[in-house]
C-alpha cells in the first residue's frame, strides 16, 4: 500500500520519478554549464567533471529503459537520445539491454546475453595470440578503463556492420539516426561552446566511457549457480550516485522497474540476503581495483558445458 495520499504531491513527485528529473536536470545542466566554460578549465578539472557527467547521462539512459513507467515514451526518448557518450547508439543499447535482462538463468552465456564479455570455446581457439592477450587485458580493470571503449566501440560498429548487411533495418535505423545526432552534437559544440569535436571526444567522452566500464567490469560472471552470476557493490556515494545504484545489480536484475532511489531501501530489506543474495557480493570499489587492477578476474572463455 502507498504511504503517500493518492492526490498528495508525495504520490505525484514518486509516482512521476521526481528523483529521476532531480538527475536529469542536474546532468543537462552540468554538462551544458561545462562545455561552456571548457575554455576557462584546466585538464584537471574539465576530464573528471566531463566524465561524470555523461557517464551519470548514461546511467540516466539505462534509467529510461527500464524504469520511469509513467513518463510518457516522447519524454523518455528527449532524455535518453541526445548522443553525450557518442559511441554507441541508444536504439541499439535499448535492444541489447532488453535481451540481456530476457537472458534470465542464461545471463554470462554469449549465445544468449548481448552484454557477455566470454566468448564460445571454438571462436576463441581462432583468435591469433595477440587476440586472445588483449581480450585477457580487458579482463583487467586497467585494461578494462582504458582499451576497453575501443574494444566494445570496434565489437559494436562491426556486428552493426554485419546486421545492416544482412538486412536489419533496426539496426541501420538506429545507426542513422545516432550518426546524425553526433553530427547535430560536434556541429553545435562547435558553433555555439567553440569546443572542438575532437577535444571533446578526448577529454570528455573516452574519459566517461571508461568510467561507466567501472561499473560493468564485474557485474556478471559465470556461475553454476544463477544466483551467483550478478553482483552487488554497496556504494551509494559516489559510485551509487554515478551508476544510479545501478551496482546493486543483483536488485536490479530481481526488479529491473524498481526506480532508482528504492533499491538501497531493498537492498536492506529483512530477508534481502535470500531473495538477492548468492555471495557475490563487495563491500566497494576498493576492493575490486585491489583484487584485479592488473589481475585477470576470470578467463573469458566459456567452458564447454
Amino acid at each position: 500500500m502507498s504511504r503517500f495520499h493518492p492526490h498528495s504531491l508525495a504520490h505525484a513527485w514518486h509516482r512521476y520519478e521526481g528523483p529521476t528529473w532531480l538527475v536529469a536536470f542536474a546532468v543537462y545542466g552540468g554538462w551544458l554549464a561545462l562545455t561552456f566554460a571548457h575554455a576557462a578549465l584546466p585538464w584537471w578539472i574539465l576530464v573528471p567533471a566531463g566524465a561524470w557527467f555523461v557517464a551519470w547521462h548514461g546511467s540516466l539512459q539505462h534509467e529510461t529503459i527500464d524504469a520511469l513507467a509513467h513518463v510518457p515514451a516522447p519524454l523518455r526518448a528527449a532524455l535518453a537520445y541526445p548522443p553525450l557518450g557518442v559511441f554507441f547508439p541508444f536504439g541499439s543499447y535499448e535492444r541489447e539491454h532488453r535481451r540481456h535482462h530476457q537472458a534470465g538463468a542464461h545471463v554470462t552465456e554469449s549465445a544468449w546475453d548481448p552484454e557477455s564479455f566470454y566468448h564460445d570455446p571454438d571462436r576463441w581457439a581462432s583468435f591469433p595470440r595477440i587476440v586472445r592477450a588483449i581480450y585477457r587485458a580487458n579482463q583487467t580493470l586497467a585494461g578494462r578503463l582504458t582499451i576497453g571503449v575501443i574494444l566494445q566501440t570496434v565489437h559494436s560498429v562491426s556486428a552493426a556492420a554485419r546486421a545492416i548487411a544482412a538486412g536489419d533495418r533496426a539496426a541501420l535505423r538506429d545507426w542513422t539516426i545516432h550518426l546524425a545526432l553526433v553530427a547535430l552534437l560536434f556541429w553545435w559544440l562547435a558553433a555555439v561552446p567553440h569546443m572542438p569535436w575532437w577535444q571533446y571526444l578526448a577529454f570528455v567522452a573516452y574519459p566517461a566511457a571508461g568510467l561507466t566500464m567501472l561499473r560493468s567490469f564485474y557485474e556478471h560472471r559465470y556461475a553454476d549457480d544463477v544466483a551467483q552470476r550478478t553482483v552487488t557493490v554497496e556504494n551509494r556515494f559516489p559510485f551509487g550516485l554515478l551508476f544510479l545504484n545501478n551496482n546493486y545489480h543483483t536488485v536490479h536484475h530481481a526488479n529491473p522497474a524498481l526506480p532508482w532511489y528504492r533499491i538501497p531501501r531493498a537492498w536492506r530489506s529483512p530477508g534481502a540476503g535470500d531473495r538477492f543474495g548468492g555471495g557475490f557480493h563487495f563491500t566497494g570499489y576498493g576492493t575490486i581495483a585491489r583484487r584485479w587492477l592488473l589481475r585477470v578476474a576470470f578467463e573469458p572463455v566459456e567452458e564447454r558445458r
